[in-house]
C-alpha cells in the first residue's frame, strides 16, 4: 500500500458531495475562449482542404496522390483525437484546452516546412489535436455551465453551447477570406506562408488558456484516483456515492464499452459515421455537387457555399436553443431527417439558381445545425470519469465517416449511376439513417453537478 500523501481539494465539500459554484466572470471567459479556440481549429482544418490543390501542384502530385495523402491524414487524425480524450481524462479539462490549441499551432507550423506525402501526413494528422477541440469544450463547458452561478446559462446551457459551436462556420469563412488575400498577394505558391501565418492566433489564445482554472468535477476524480491508487478503494467508493459518480475503474477507454456506456458508445460511433456521408456530400464535396449534379457556375457555387455557411451559424444557434426546449435527443433526430429531405429536393428539384441555393442552405441548416445539440448531448451520455475519453472516441468516428462515404460516393460514381442519384443516395440516406440511429442513445443518470 502507497503512504504518499493525499491533499483533499479544499473547495469540495466531500462529507456532503456538494461541488463549488462556478463565478460569472470565469464561466463567460471560459465560454469565450472556448469559441475562438473552436473557430481556430476549424480555420486550420479547412484551410487544408482548400489549400490542398495548391500542395499537389508544389509537389507535383497527380490526383490519386493527393487523394492518398487526405486519406491518410484523416486515419492520423482519428488517431489523435482517440488519444487526446484519454489525455483529458487524466490530465484534465484545462490541460487538454492547452494541449488541443499548442498541438494545432504546431501541426500548421510543420505543415508549412513539410516536403512530401510522409512528411505532410505525419505533420497534418497533429491537426487531429485541433479536431479534438470540439470534444474537449464540450466535456469542459459541460461541467461549467453545471455549476454557474448564471442561472440563465445553466437553465439554456445547449444554446449557450451552440454559440461556441459557430465557430465552424466562421472558421470557414475565415479560412476562405484569408487564403483569397495570401493568393492575392504572394500567389497561389504561398501555402507554406498560409499555414506559417496560421500558427499566431492559435499560440495567443494558448497564452489566454493560462488562466482557466480545472474543473470540480475532474478535481474530484484526481483525488478519487489517488485514493484507489494508495489502496484507499473503500473511501474512494464512498466519497464517489456522495457526488453520484459511479466508479468504473482507472481505465476510461474500458469503461466507455463497459455495461453502462457501451450501448451510447455503440450508437454515437455509428451515428457519426452515418452522419458523415452527409457531411462529405453536402461540405467536403460542396462545389463538387453544385457545379456537377445542378450545373452551377464556379463562381456562383462559391458564393452559395458562403451563404449557406452564414445560414449553418443560425442553424447550430436554433438546435442549440430548440434542444432545451424538446429535448437533444429528439432535435437531433428531427434535424437530421428533415436534412435528408431538403438534400432530396436539392437533387431532384430543378437548376433554377434561387431554388438551388435555398434547398442547400435548408439542408446545412438541418444538417450541421443539430451538432450544437449533438456535442452537448454526448457529454452527458458519460459521467465526468470517463466523459472526455467517450466523447472524444465518437466525435472521432467522423474521420472513419468521411473515408468510407467518399469512397461509397466514388464507387457509385464509378458504376454509372451518375453524380446526382450517387449524392441522393450516400447524402440524403446518410442523414436520414443516422438520424434514426440517434433514436438509439440513452442519457446516464450523471449526477456529477
Amino acid at each position: 500500500m502507497s503512504t504518499t500523501t493525499i491533499h483533499e481539494p479544499e473547495d469540495l465539500e466531500l462529507a456532503t458531495g456538494t461541488f463549488p459554484t462556478i463565478g460569472p466572470k470565469e464561466t463567460k471567459r471560459g465560454a469565450t475562449l472556448a469559441f475562438f479556440a473552436w473557430t481556430l481549429a476549424v480555420y486550420d482544418f479547412i484551410m487544408f482542404g482548400t489549400l490542398l490543390p495548391r500542395i499537389a501542384e508544389d509537389f507535383g502530385w497527380n490526383e490519386q496522390t493527393a487523394l492518398l495523402a487526405n486519406t491518410l491524414v484523416s486515419v492520423g487524425v482519428f488517431v489523435v483525437v482517440v488519444l487526446v480524450g484519454l489525455f483529458v481524462d487524466r490530465l484534465g479539462r484545462r490541460r487538454g484546452m492547452m494541449i488541443t490549441i499548442g498541438g494545432a499551432a504546431l501541426s500548421s507550423l510543420l505543415t508549412a516546412a513539410s516536403t512530401g506525402v510522409a512528411s505532410l501526413v505525419g505533420f497534418r494528422a497533429l491537426s487531429g489535436f485541433g479536431m479534438a477541440e470540439q470534444s474537449v469544450n464540450s466535456t469542459y463547458l459541460n461541467e461549467v455551465f453545471a455549476l454557474t452561478e448564471l442561472e440563465g446559462v445553466k437553465k439554456r446551457r445547449g444554446f449557450f453551447y451552440s454559440l461556441v459551436q459557430t465557430g465552424w462556420p466562421i472558421g470557414a469563412l475565415l479560412a476562405a477570406a484569408f487564403i483569397a488575400g495570401i493568393n492575392g498577394l504572394f500567389g497561389q505558391e504561398s501555402w507554406r506562408l498560409a499555414f506559417l501565418i496560421a500558427t499566431v492566433p492559435a499560440l495567443f489564445v494558448l497564452f489566454l488558456r493560462k488562466g482557466i482554472k480545472e474543473t470540480p468535477q475532474h478535481r474530484l476524480n484526481t483525488y478519487l484516483r489517488q485514493l484507489r491508487k494508495s489502496g484507499r478503494t473503500e473511501e474512494a467508493t464512498e466519497v464517489a456515492a456522495r457526488f453520484g459518480i459511479v466508479d468504473e475503474g482507472p481505465n476510461p477507454l474500458r469503461a466507455i464499452f463497459g455495461r453502462r456506456y457501451a450501448r451510447n458508445t455503440v450508437v454515437l460511433s455509428i451515428a457519426w459515421i452515418v452522419n458523415y456521408f452527409g457531411i462529405t456530400t453536402t461540405s467536403v464535396l460542396g462545389t463538387t455537387m453544385l457545379e456537377g449534379v445542378k450545373g452551377v457556375d464556379a463562381s456562383m457555387s462559391l458564393l452559395i457555399i458562403v451563404l449557406s455557411n452564414v445560414v449553418g451559424a443560425a442553424g447550430y444557434l436554433f438546435h442549440g436553443w430548440l434542444g432545451d426546449i424538446i429535448g437533444r435527443k429528439t432535435t437531433i433526430v428531427v434535424g437530421w431527417v428533415l436534412a435528408g429531405v431538403c438534400w432530396t429536393l436539392f437533387v431532384l428539384g430543378p437548376d433554377d439558381f434561387g431554388y438551388v441555393l435555398v434547398t442547400y442552405m435548408l439542408t446545412l441548416f438541418f444538417l450541421l445545425g443539430p451538432y450544437a445539440s449533438l456535442l452537448f448531448l454526448q457529454a452527458e451520455c458519460f459521467d465526468s470519469s470517463c466523459r472526455a475519453t467517450g466523447s472524444a472516441f465518437v466525435t472521432a468516428m467522423g474521420q472513419p465517416g468521411t473515408i468510407i462515404g467518399s469512397a461509397v460516393l466514388t464507387a457509385l460514381v464509378a458504376g454509372s449511376i451518375g453524380l446526382g442519384p450517387a449524392a441522393l443516395i450516400v447524402g440524403a440516406g446518410g442523414m436520414v439513417l443516422s438520424g434514426l440511429i440517434m433514436l438509439g442513445t440513452k442519457r446516464v443518470a450523471v449526477i456529477d453537478h
